[in-house]
């Protein structure tokens, strides 16, 4: 196989890239037929990636100078392995860049962070339809963890039971 012709390479996200990584949620969200469930706003972005406290973080994909994908992250913790690891939240390469690496490098890099932090794992889900993901990921070793099946509270339904 040919090396791509772009180099890609792979940045921390700056506040300067909040109208971008909006961008980024929203374009992966379309793909993922969920546009209408998307609420963030760039307010929140700013708050939660680059305020006083940040909650999560990302990395930016560029190809030949222009930004081609993000990996948005946040830390999570294994207490079986007794180590902190890497939740992928969302991982979005823009269709005309893919087959580029951008991908590969992003997750490469998200590797990167565990194996330096010496935390104990760097896991993601993905959507059961998402076979062009799926195969991409067999092709890197991810396991699937297919004994579990990811819960989610949310609106009135966590709200309720905070308030029981």
């Amino acid at each position: 196989m040919n090396a791509p012709a772009t180099t890609v390479t792979v940045r921390v996200a700056s506040p300067a890239d909040i109208p971008l990584i909006l961008q980024f949620i929203r374009d992966l969200a379309e793909y993922e037929r969920l546009l209408h469930a998307v609420e963030v706003t760039e307010a929140d972005i700013r708050r939660d990636l680059f305020g006083e406290n940040p909650r999560c973080f990302c990395e930016i994909a560029e190809a030949g100078g222009q930004p081609v994908g993000f990996a948005l992250w946040f830390y999570s913790y294994s207490t079986f392995r007794g180590r902190a690891g890497i939740h992928l939240e969302d991982l979005f390469v823009v269709p005309s860049a893919r087959g580029l690496g951008a991908g590969k490098a992003l997750l490469r890099r998200l590797a990167q962070r565990c194996v330096e932090a010496d935390l104990g794992r760097l896991e993601w889900a993905v959507l059961n339809w998402n076979t062009e993901a799926i195969e991409f990921y067999d092709s890197l070793e991810a396991a699937a963890m297919d004994d579990w099946t990811t819960r989610r509270l949310y609106g009135e339904a966590l709200t309720r039971l905070a308030e029981s």
